[in-house]
C-alpha cells in the first residue's frame, strides 16, 4: 500500500470528514468494504439505528456510525476497535472511499499506435493509450487520461484530469470540462434525430451546434450525447449521468442532475439543477422538469409538459400520491369485475320476475 495515499488512521480519517472517534484512533485502515465483508484494516458503515443489529459478527477495524449512536455501536459490534460517529455515515463512508481508493494513474505517454494531428495542443501530462486519434486543433489539458481506441474529433477542447475510458468518441467541436469522467463507449457531439418531412420522404435539418460538458460531469458506459442543431447541448457541472442514457439535441440539463440508466430524452428538453430522475424515463421533446423534482423509474413525461417539485410516476406522469390511488384502484379491478358480474345476473333475474308477472 502506498502509506502517502491509501493508508490513514482512524483519527485522520475522522478528521477528514468530521467525524467523532471512540475507541483506538491509531489504527490504520486500507480499504472500504460491506459490514459482512470488512475484515482487519477495513472500514465500514451503518446507515442507521436498525442496522446496527447486523453488526455482531463485523470484523472491520472500524465502523462509520450515525451521531449518537457510538454507544450502541460499542454493545453490539464488539469485535470493531474504533468507531466513527458522523452526521451522515453514507457520504463519510463515500468521501473515505475516495481517500483510501485513489483513481487509477498512468504516467504521461503517448503510445506508438496513437494518431495525433500536428496542430493538436497536448499537455505534456497527458497519458495516451493505444489506438487513440485526436483531430486536428483538438486541445487537451495537464493530467487527462485518455484510454484505448478513443476517437477525438477536430477543434475538440477536453479540460484538465479528465478521464476516458476505452472507445470513446467525442465528434468535432465538442467541448469536456475539467474533472470529467467518460466510461467506455460515450459518444458525445453525434447528430440529433431532426428530420422535417415533404411529399417524398424526410430531409434532414442542420445538426451544426455543438455540445458542452461541464466540469464535474460523470457519463456512464455507452451514454450518448447529441449536438444541438444550432446552438448547444449542455450537460452541467457536477451532473451524474448512468449507463446507456440518451440526451437529444439541444437538451439543457442543469447541474448536479442524477439520471439513471436507459433512460430517453427527447430534444429541446430542460432539466433544472438538482432534480432527480429514475431508470427508463421517457421524455417527449421541449419537457421543462423544474428543480426539486423528482421522477420514479418507467415514467412516461408527456410533449411540452412542465414537471414542477415533488415525486412524480406513472405513464402519463402524475403526483405520486395520485398515482398511487390508480394503482389502488387498478388492483381492484378483478374484484369488481367480479361484482359487476354478479349485479348482470341480479338484474337478469329481476326483469326476468318482473316480465313473468
Amino acid at each position: 500500500m502506498d502509506e502517502a495515499g491509501r493508508v490513514k488512521t482512524v483519527g485522520e480519517l475522522a478528521a477528514l470528514v468530521g467525524g467523532r472517534v471512540s475507541g483506538d484512533a491509531h489504527i490504520s485502515i486500507e480499504y472500504v468494504a460491506s459490514v459482512g465483508s470488512a475484515g482487519v484494516r477495513a472500514i465500514a458503515f451503518v446507515e442507521n439505528r436498525k442496522a446496527l443489529e447486523d453488526t455482531q459478527e463485523c470484523s472491520a477495524s472500524a465502523l462509520i456510525v450515525p451521531d449518537g449512536a457510538g454507544e450502541r455501536a460499542r454493545e453490539v459490534a464488539q469485535k470493531v476497535p474504533a468507531i466513527i460517529e458522523a452526521s451522515k455515515p453514507k457520504l463519510a463512508f463515500a468521501l473515505i472511499g475516495k481517500i483510501l481508493h485513489l483513481q487509477k494513474r498512468r504516467e504521461p505517454l503517448i503510445h506508438p499506435t496513437a494518431v495525433i494531428a500536428p496542430s493538436a495542443n497536448i499537455a505534456l501530462t497527458v497519458y495516451i493509450g493505444p489506438h487513440v486519434s485526436i483531430g486536428e486543433n483538438s486541445t487537451i489539458g495537464t493530467g487527462t487520461r485518455i484510454e484505448a481506441s478513443v476517437v477525438v474529433g477536430d477543434d475538440v477542447t477536453i479540460g484538465l484530469n479528465c478521464v476516458l475510458q476505452p472507445s470513446v468518441t467525442l465528434y468535432d467541436g465538442v467541448t469536456i470540462g475539467d474533472n470529467v469522467v467518460l466510461h467506455a463507449g460515450v459518444c458525445v457531439g453525434a447528430d440529433g434525430f431532426g428530420y422535417v418531412r415533404d411529399d417524398v420522404g424526410y430531409h434532414k435539418f442542420p445538426q451544426i451546434g455543438t455540445a458542452v460538458i461541464e466540469d464535474d460531469v460523470e457519463l456512464g458506459a455507452y451514454t450518448c450525447v447529441d449536438r444541438a442543431a444550432l446552438g448547444q447541448t449542455r450537460i452541467g457541472r457536477g451532473t451524474k449521468i448512468d449507463n446507456l442514457v440518451h440526451v437529444g439535441h439541444n437538451c439543457d440539463i442543469g447541474e448536479r442532475v442524477v439520471i439513471a440508466a436507459q433512460t430517453g430524452i427527447s430534444g429541446s428538453v430542460i432539466i433544472e439543477d438538482d432534480a432527480v430522475v429514475g431508470g427508463q424515463v421517457g421524455f417527449g421533446d421541449h419537457v421543462r422538469v423544474q428543480s426539486g423534482a423528482v421522477i420514479g423509474s418507467k415514467a412516461g413525461v408527456l410533449p411540452g409538459k412542465i414537471v414542477r417539485p415533488g415525486v412524480w410516476w406513472g405513464i402519463p406522469i402524475q403526483p405520486l400520491d395520485e398515482y398511487k390511488r390508480l394503482n389502488a384502484h387498478i388492483g381492484r379491478l378483478p374484484q369488481m369485475r367480479a361484482e359487476l358480474k354478479e349485479l348482470r345476473e341480479r338484474i337478469k333475474e329481476l326483469e326476468e320476475k318482473l316480465s313473468s308477472s
